[in-house]
């Protein structure tokens, strides 16, 4: 499986994912909350952040059903979904990721069957390639 490319403004990401907390980058000036992270908050211009924590619950804002033909890495996998998932804490952030029956589950472990568009979920997290990874769990299996 591939693993996500870490630069310097993302870094703080992965490393609270490591400890298991889901944290998004917040203007300290302005207070706005914004993902992907990046030094200069759009909003204000201000370069002051921190990473706030959020509770890990969220809803499917959208999703899809890749389809042959697909990296090698994902073929053996398919049926699976992508998802990108609205943060109750922060409604204009959403984060891509896959809805799987259990954090250590392969990513085809969900019938597509059972995904609603507005599902809430809730965060899990995984080590994928010495990475550890979000992952998302429906809150009503």
């Amino acid at each position: 499986m591939l693993t996500p490319l870490i630069d310097e403004d993302g870094a703080p990401f992965w490393e609270y994912a490591a400890r298991g907390e889901l944290r998004v980058q917040g203007c300290t000036n302005c207070g706005e909350l914004r993902f992907p992270p990046r030094p200069c908050c759009p909003h204000c211009q201000s370069f002051d952040s921190e990473w706030r924590l959020m509770s890990g619950r969220g809803r499917i804002w959208s999703y899809v059903l890749p389809h042959p033909p697909l990296l090698p890495e994902y073929a053996a996998q398919a049926p699976y979904n992508a998802v990108l998932v609205e943060l109750a804490d922060a409604p204009r952030v959403r984060l891509v990721g896959n809805v799987v029956a259990a954090p250590d589950a392969p990513l085809n472990s969900v019938d597509p069957a059972r995904l609603r568009i507005g599902a809430p979920v809730r965060v899990a997290f995984t080590e994928v390639d010495g990475v550890t990874v979000p992952r998302w769990l429906l809150e009503r299996p």
